[in-house]
């Protein structure tokens, strides 16, 4: 389980860092290809998955009328996400028409939920930028979700932009994207993404001051000794 210290950290990391991190822990595809934050969408988001699959529309089951259901597995993710969790939308790379929009969102907001992310799209995104919530998708999507899609199942694992999401991973978003964290894994690579990101505060600064990149990024001994210092003597000074 994510302890509070580390979903902090994970909040203050870029998901730049974490990718290496996770890279120097044998994962490499944790990136979820093209996805953006929706426009204006305030785009720092740690929380676990919850997750809901599409799969194509079939003409004779995705009616308006099937849609209103309070059985409908769209609505049912939108009331079950659990408080700071992640909604993760398998669409099959469909941004053709919509996963949801502003008034499901605005919900899943109110409901506690950490964010929402699809590899489709959702519509009414000038109203979703304008609640401050954490929301990615591929591109707007203005028609209803019943054209392309249908809800077929929650919580089970699915494949978002290439990569596999399992329910409690940990899934992390700033404004260059998506991330998501083995849930195994995820304290310790929190712990390495934040360490990461001190040290390279103090790279740049070195390199600002004209030291050479080679020695200092990556560190050898003698940076690492250097960083230990300065991280000493910025502890002291913070009081």
């Amino acid at each position: 389980m994510l302890t509070p210290d580390n979903r902090s950290r994970l909040g203050k990391v870029s998901i730049s860092t974490l990718t290496t991190c996770l890279f120097m822990r044998g994962f490499r595809n944790v990136w979820i290809r093209n996805v953006v934050p929706v426009a204006g969408a305030g785009s720092r988001m740690v929380g676990e998955a919850f997750t809901l699959r599409f799969i194509p529309a079939r003409e004779d089951i995705d009616t308006m009328t099937a849609y209103a259901s309070s059985e409908h597995i769209q609505r049912r993710a939108i009331e079950e996400c659990p408080v700071g969790h992640v909604l993760v939308i398998d669409a099959r790379g469909r941004a053709d028409a919509a996963c949801a929009g502003d008034i499901m969102i605005a919900r899943l907001q109110a409901r506690g939920a950490a964010g929402a992310v699809t590899d489709g799209g959702f519509r009414d995104s000038g109203a979703i930028a304008a609640l401050g919530f954490p929301v990615y998708h591929r591109a707007p999507a203005p028609p209803a979700s019943p054209i392309v899609h249908h809800a077929a199942d929650l919580n089970l694992p699915v494949g978002c932009g290439e990569v596999a999401v399992y329910p409690g991973d940990i899934v992390v978003g700033d404004g260059e994207g998506v991330v998501v964290v083995p849930a195994g894994i995820a304290n310790q690579a929190a712990e390495a993404a934040f360490e990461m990101t001190e040290y390279e505060e103090f790279a740049e600064e070195r390199i600002r001051q004209g030291a050479s990149i080679f020695g200092t990024f990556p560190p050898n001994d003698e940076s690492r000794a250097a960083y230990e210092m300065w991280r000493r003597t910025r502890d002291i000074l913070a009081g």
